[in-house]
């Protein structure tokens, strides 16, 4: 754990913003190019593969943030940045192979898996840590003066 200004997580967060920003442009264009008007989601199979595989990535990412953020303050925040920089390569491919064909989404789906998984054991390890300092160190305190 630190008290220092967390800027690495901070960096990754907003690069993770402007991710989605472009992720949602691509969808953007891929409605001027297929010509599919707005509130319509229903298209050509490309349209609907961007579509989906924007949608995809909006729905994992408060999960994303949550455990970036858990496991960079009460963990590493290093080991945070680097499973964040490993998610957001992972969401990238994801993205890129989902609009090719549904099938080359699957190696950006398992590493997205794979960092997922890593931050949140990061998060679970330093949550634990945390209770174990806060709590029970003081109890077996109180109970050896007493």
């Amino acid at each position: 754990m630190t008290t220092e200004i967390p800027v690495l997580l901070a960096a990754v967060s907003l690069f993770s913003a402007l991710q989605m920003g472009y992720l949602a442009r691509q969808v953007g264009l891929a409605r001027m190019t297929h010509k599919v008007m707005p509130p319509t989601v229903t298209g050509p199979p490309e349209f609907e593969r961007t579509f989906r595989a924007h949608q995809n990535n909006v729905e994992l990412y408060p999960v994303f943030l949550v455990v970036l953020w858990t496991s960079g303050l009460l963990f590493s925040e290093v080991l945070a940045v680097l499973g964040g920089v490993v998610y957001m390569v992972a969401r990238h491919m994801y993205f890129s192979g989902y609009v090719m064909s549904t099938k080359k989404r699957l190696p950006g789906f398992y590493l997205t898996l794979g960092a997922l998984f890593f931050l949140s054991v990061l998060s679970t390890i330093g949550i634990l840590h945390g209770i174990l300092l806060e709590y029970f160190y003081k109890i077996v305190s109180m109970m050896v003066t007493h």
